[in-house]
C-alpha cells in the first residue's frame, strides 16, 4: 500500500465524526487528481489497518463515497475511483461552491464583502 493511505497524510479533527472528515479528505484527492480515475482503493480492512480506525469508519466512509458516485465497488474485483469525469467535474464545482460560501461568510464576518476581499488578497500577491 502507498504512502497515500498512513495515518499522516489524514488530518484529524477530534470534534467531528471521523468518516465525514475522511470522506471530504478523499473526495478533495479525488478533485485533485491525487486519487485519479480508475484508481483502485484499499479494502475496507486494509485501509482502517493502515490508518488504525475502526472498520466500520471506514466502510462509512466508503459508502458516503458511493453514495456521490465518486467511487464504485464491484464485487470480487475492489473499490476504484469512478471513470465518470463529469461526475468529477460536478464534485470539484461543488466544492468550489462551498469554498466560495466560506470565503464569502470570512468577509462578512470582518465587515468586507467578497469582492473587497479578494481585492486585498490580490494586493497581497503583488
Amino acid at each position: 500500500m502507498d504512502s497515500f493511505w498512513n495515518p499522516e497524510h489524514f488530518r484529524i479533527d477530534p470534534s467531528r465524526p471521523l468518516y465525514e472528515q475522511f470522506v471530504e479528505q478523499i473526495r478533495a484527492d479525488i478533485a485533485r487528481g491525487v486519487l485519479g480515475p480508475g484508481t483502485r482503493l484499499p479494502s475496507v480492512r486494509e485501509l482502517a489497518s493502515a490508518i488504525r480506525v475502526n472498520p466500520t469508519t471506514i466502510m462509512r466512509t466508503y459508502q458516503e463515497l458511493e453514495r456521490s458516485k465518486l467511487i464504485v465497488t464491484f464485487r470480487g474485483q475492489g473499490t476504484f475511483v469512478t471513470e465518470r469525469i463529469d461526475v468529477i467535474q460536478a464534485c470539484k464545482r461543488a466544492m468550489a461552491k462551498d469554498a466560495v460560501q466560506k470565503l464569502r461568510e470570512v468577509a462578512e464576518s470582518i465587515g468586507l464583502t467578497l469582492e473587497e476581499l479578494l481585492d486585498l488578497a490580490k494586493k497581497e500577491e503583488d
